[in-house]
């Protein structure tokens, strides 16, 4: 993570007035950013979309203001439109990752819940850096043969302590090949998953065989 994310980041105070942060984020050219305590500590985030609610739940006709009201997904947004400061506009809790989350596993959390940045705290929960949908795509111009020399030593030689003769690892566009033969057939989908999980890596495809089928146990007969 720490060699993906941003750490100059735009941060917001609790007391942020609404015009300071259309002016933070417009100045730096971002559509949202974490608001942090005195100790730095992430307590919420304001994104484009909650100051738009100000203007979205404006007094308008009864009609309209009887048919918000009456939508429990808006109340909460419509309360958080009523307010003037960073604490009152941000949604809360913040979805956040630490510097040992997998890309991999932040790209998921943005896919799932929709959202474009996650904030990267440390220990303590203060705020290091943020991780944004363009650095995540990032990971994927790993070139290939830096993608080959991971698996070989992460996977193949780190992991299943096998000899890299004994696997073939070929990169193609990021589409990694594996073939050879190991020990048993177990090791098959868990070679295959751990190759998945290195950064920067799109598909794998599973050529291997094995030795021992090992999935496979004998039973007593019945007597």
């Amino acid at each position: 993570m720490r060699d993906y994310m941003t750490t100059d980041v735009v941060a917001l105070r609790p007391d942020d007035g609404f015009k300071e942060i259309v002016r933070t984020l417009a100045e730096r050219g971002v559509s949202g950013a974490p608001v942090v305590s005195e100790s730095g500590r992430v307590m919420g985030v304001v994104s484009e979309a909650d100051l738009m609610h100000k203007e979205a739940f404006m007094p308008v006709a009864e009609e309209p203001r009887r048919y918000f009201a009456s939508r429990s997904s808006t109340r909460a947004a419509q309360a958080r439109a009523a307010g003037d400061t960073a604490a009152d506009l941000m949604q809360t809790p913040a979805t956040t990752v630490t510097m040992d989350t997998p890309i991999a596993r932040a790209a998921r959390v943005m896919a799932v819940q929709g959202i474009k940045r996650l904030p990267v705290v440390g220990e303590d929960g203060a705020l290091v850096g943020i991780i944004s949908r363009a650095d995540v795509m990032g990971v994927f111009l790993a070139p290939d043969d830096q993608l080959r020399r991971d698996v070989i030593s992460e996977v193949v030689e780190r992991s299943l302590w096998e000899d890299p003769e004994r696997i073939r690892v070929e990169v193609r566009d990021g589409v990694v090949t594996l073939s050879g033969r190991l020990a048993s057939k177990g090791l098959i989908p868990l070679t295959v998953a751990l190759t998945q999980s290195i950064d920067g890596v799109v598909d794998v495809i599973d050529e291997l065989s094995y030795e021992r089928d090992d999935t496979v146990f004998d039973r007593p007969g019945r007597r």
